[in-house]
């Protein structure tokens, strides 16, 4: 009889408990706008910080305070960010899509690139105990892959030749693997553009010769010969301003290194040497 009260007892405290919390629930009711979960569906959901802000819910909460612009998210896609100022009843403008590019090809270092570092799989790992890390080069591509951890998306990988490569149909632009970069060899390019210089090297044509077999040597033919004046050598490195670029590919054709690549035409960035 004991046990009868007492499981009794339980029961009634039990069913008071609860209805005191279904109660406090709502008297202490946080009420949300229902534009915040809408926005916040339209969100990749990756929580990848690219946009600046604590995860999506970061983000749907400062595109809805309006403290962020309905784009925000360079992750989203065009119909998701459509959707997204249909929501906030805006307009938004289309947006070239960009995508992170790796200026280093590998070169023809791939063979020997652990030579001086034995240690933990991570770039900033390897900086702090070689100092260089795994190169000659100053500024190459370690290849361990701490982009390849920082992306969220599986867009980048170490390819056959030891060097980062984007994949551009995955990459959304979060430029995660470029934060992660201990080297900061990871830019930013637009999706639609052909030609490419993956080097970042600006050492003086003799030393970087002697570094990599496919470097710029900021020789200047590219900046020479190009019709439309889009690319420039500054800091012995050669450059493309894109807003003047019209993939006419002299430049591909001028470089005596090789090293500038029309990627529409090959497909990938691949070193020569």
């Amino acid at each position: 009889m004991n046990i009868f009260y007492a499981v009794l007892t339980l029961g009634i405290l039990s069913g008071l408990f609860g209805l005191v919390l279904a109660v406090a629930s709502k008297v202490f009711e946080v009420k949300t706008d229902p534009k915040l979960d809408l926005i916040l569906d339209c969100l990749p959901g990756a929580n990848c910080g690219g946009c600046g802000y604590p995860g999506c819910a970061g983000c749907a909460a400062a595109i809805l305070a309006k403290e962020a612009p309905v784009n925000a998210c360079p992750s989203c896609s065009g119909p998701q960010t459509s959707r997204i100022a249909a929501v906030m009843g805006v307009e938004v403008k289309a947006q070239e899509r960009r995508v992170a590019f790796v200026r280093c090809n590998g070169g023809s270092r791939a063979s020997r690139k652990f030579e001086r570092y034995v240690g933990l799989t991570d770039c900033v790992a390897a900086m702090k105990v070689s100092g260089n890390g795994t190169l000659d080069c100053a500024y190459g591509c370690l290849g361990l892959g701490t982009c390849v951890q920082a992306c969220k998306f599986d867009a980048i990988h170490i390819n056959a030749h030891g060097v980062a490569q984007v994949d551009q149909s995955k990459c959304t632009h979060c430029m995660q693997c470029a934060k992660a970069c201990p080297r900061h060899v990871i830019t930013d390019v637009p999706y639609a553009s052909d030609i490419m210089v993956p080097c970042g090297n600006k050492d003086k044509g003799p030393s970087a010769k002697s570094l990599c077999t496919v470097s710029c040597i900021g020789c200047r033919l590219c900046e020479k010969n190009c019709p439309a004046g889009a690319i420039t050598v500054t800091d012995n490195n050669a450059s493309i301003d894109y807003t003047k670029c019209t993939s006419c590919g002299v430049c591909v054709e001028k470089c005596p290194r090789k090293l500038i690549t029309d990627i529409h035409a090959t497909g990938k960035v691949e070193p020569v040497g």
